[in-house]
């Protein structure tokens, strides 16, 4: 077996020269890699461009249609009283309030029975929904319900059977760690939710079942307690809200009032002694708030093209978009715009209504410019949302969400830097590999001709070694 290793027949370090070779043939991957990486950079930048392009453009959408501007917010003169909430298809309103009455779920209770001790009750407690009228009981429009008691039935496993028989009512046990009563209340509050319950024991009832029932309205805790009335006696009668809303008399099953008027909705909480004033008005922070909104979504996308197209001369380094045409055209074409007109408002630029430039390029807001353009809101919300079906004299918030999503669309200046930038990515990737696979096939035609360069240069050796060993003895014999 020969053992051989190129540069040893030679004596050359073969595997440095190819080494270098090799390098030199690699040389233009230097100018490769330098751009691939401003590339990516290039990319990711757009990225962020995109990004915070359509960022503008939602902030401006939001103000070219009414839901920006359409916020409203509601206060009440005594919350603890009368509280409103307020929706999104509220309108300004005022509203004085006077609650005389409020509105509540019918509520009776039994006598006490020894705790954890079975009454020893039997037979048949039949629910029926309906309405009192003084000691007279009107059934409503459903059925009764009907739930069976058994002797060995606890006051809370006769509550048990009636919560999960769907009466309408809502039974509960009472304790004072002596007695336990069973009170029964309606699931909603209201006149026409009162109830009654009719007991009818079986044979083996001991007389107890009819502590249970409730078809007398003018029971009391104390006519109960003397025996003096059988069943239940009222604890609360069934009620609806009474209340006058500008002087309207005004009635209700709950005390949750829902479109008062349209998105504004009444907690009633309290019987009132003083008429309540109820304000529905614009909610001027979240108006300030989407504008604010605005301006920082603009800001953030003019500080991010000036930082990329910007050249320090002291530094003498360039921002990654230096000189781009696409990136310098869209920060000047987003700078032009924010100092256009809009026709439609006795306000025509952003500076009106407090939005003004600076040398940067970017918005800042002039408080008190803006508070006093605020006073007259119709007029500002003009400024944003007047669709003129012209791109130079639309209101700003119109303007600026079509030229935001021309940019971002599928054919969109942005979107088509974007895909130029990897396209030229991918290009120069295709050109490294073919620089290496370059390199890689002269490295192996290197390695070829050396290892022949260094076995004709052993043979040759060897043979240099022959002819100096024939000369030495050649020389001995002729001494």
């Amino acid at each position: 077996m020969t053992i051989s290793s190129t540069g040893i027949g030679s004596g050359l370090d073969v595997k440095s020269i190819v080494s270098q070779l090799v390098a030199i043939e690699k040389q233009p991957l230097v100018q490769l890699q330098t751009k691939a990486s401003k590339l990516q950079t290039q990319l990711s930048l757009y990225g962020t461009i995109k990004s915070q392009m359509s960022a503008l453009g939602d902030a401006a959408a939001l103000l070219s249609g009414s839901s920006g501007w359409n916020t409203q917010t509601g206060s009440s003169s005594n919350a603890a009283a009368v509280g409103v909430n307020v929706g999104s298809t509220a309108s300004s309103a005022a509203l004085t309030i006077n609650v005389t009455q409020l509105a509540a779920a019918q509520s009776t209770a039994s006598l006490g029975v020894a705790k954890g001790v079975a009454p020893g009750a039997s037979g048949t407690l039949s629910f029926q929904l309906g309405t009192w009228t003084g000691g007279s009981f009107a059934a409503g429009a459903s059925a009764a319900v009907s739930v069976t008691v058994s002797a060995t039935d606890t006051v809370s496993a006769i509550a048990s059977k009636i919560n999960a028989a769907n009466t309408g009512i809502k039974a509960s046990v009472l304790s004072d760690g002596v007695n336990e009563r069973l009170t029964f209340q309606s699931s909603t509050s209201g006149a026409a939710m009162g109830f009654s319950v009719t007991a009818t024991p079986d044979s083996g009832d001991n007389g107890t079942l009819a502590n249970y029932g409730f078809t007398d309205a003018t029971a009391t805790n104390a006519t109960q307690s003397s025996g003096t009335s059988t069943g239940m006696f009222m604890g609360q009668s069934g009620l609806d809200a009474n209340l006058t809303v500008n002087g309207v008399a005004m009635t209700s099953a709950s005390n949750t009032m829902n479109n008062v008027t349209p998105g504004v909705s009444l907690q009633l909480s309290q019987v009132t002694t003083a008429p309540v004033t109820v304000i529905v008005a614009n909610d001027l922070a979240a108006t300030q708030k989407n504008i604010q909104s605005f301006v920082d979504a603009y800001n953030a996308i003019n500080a991010t093209l000036a930082e990329a197209t910007k050249y320090d001369a002291s530094t003498k380094i360039a921002g990654p978009m230096q000189g781009d045409a696409t990136t310098v055209g869209l920060m000047t074409a987003l700078r032009t715009m924010m100092g256009s007109t809009s026709v439609g408002s006795s306000l025509t630029h952003l500076s009106d209504a407090g939005l003004e430039r600076q040398k940067d390029g970017s918005l800042k807001i002039n408080q008190t410019k803006l508070s006093s353009a605020m006073q007259d809101l119709d007029n500002l919300k003009n400024l944003f949302t007047v669709n003129n079906s012209d791109a130079t004299t639309s209101g700003f918030g119109v303007k600026v969400r079509d030229f935001a999503h021309d940019m971002v669309t599928f054919d969109g200046r942005v979107t088509n830097k974007t895909a130029a930038l990897q396209k030229s990515i991918n290009n120069n990737s295709s050109d490294q590999d073919r620089v290496n696979k370059r390199a890689s096939v002269v490295e192996a035609q290197l390695n070829k001709q050396y290892a022949a360069l260094d076995l004709r240069m052993a043979d040759l050796s060897s043979l240099n070694s022959f002819v100096t060993a024939q000369l030495a003895v050649w020389n001995k014999s002729t001494t």
